[in-house]
């Protein structure tokens, strides 16, 4: 390998903001997660929830465009929260559309979760610290800003 391309790789490992912020997600996901895995629930799950409550009916173009997931991503994670009881579909002139809302059960789980939801909160924002979760507040309003589905 020649200087140029050992230098690129170092600077590749030292600087990519794709492979930090992977690694951030990992970390603060698994905060979440082990927070809410007493409840069956994925803060991933957990989100889907939150903005079916937020919406009402649901369809799933909306929440993949609030969430910012791909249609494979959302059905995958809809399924077990169906199969538990806290999502249901509500049928629709477009089958295709398959609109969901959140269940009675739905609704308890979320209440249920809260506390989990603020733990991992407060541990995130340990971790991060006031500073840093202020710049993700700041990057997320810059993304909202520049890409309005996001």
């Amino acid at each position: 390998m020649d200087k140029a391309t050992t230098s690129n790789i170092d600077t590749i490992s030292r600087t990519c903001i794709a492979v930090r912020l992977r690694l951030l997600n990992r970390v603060v996901t698994n905060l979440y997660d082990d927070a809410l895995r007493p409840l069956g629930l994925k803060v991933s799950q957990l989100n889907i929830l939150v903005v079916t409550a937020r919406l009402g009916l649901a369809r799933p173009a909306q929440v993949c465009e609030i969430l910012q997931l791909d249609v494979s991503t959302l059905s995958r994670n809809v399924k077990p929260l169906q199969a538990h009881g806290w999502l249901e579909v509500v049928p629709d002139e477009d089958a295709r559309a398959q609109p969901f809302r959140l269940t009675a059960q739905g609704e308890r789980l979320i209440e249920k979760a809260i506390p989990a939801w603020e733990e991992a909160q407060r541990q995130a924002t340990e971790l991060l610290g006031n500073e840093g979760v202020a710049l993700l507040d700041q990057a997320a309003k810059k993304l909202r800003q520049t890409r309005p589905e996001a």
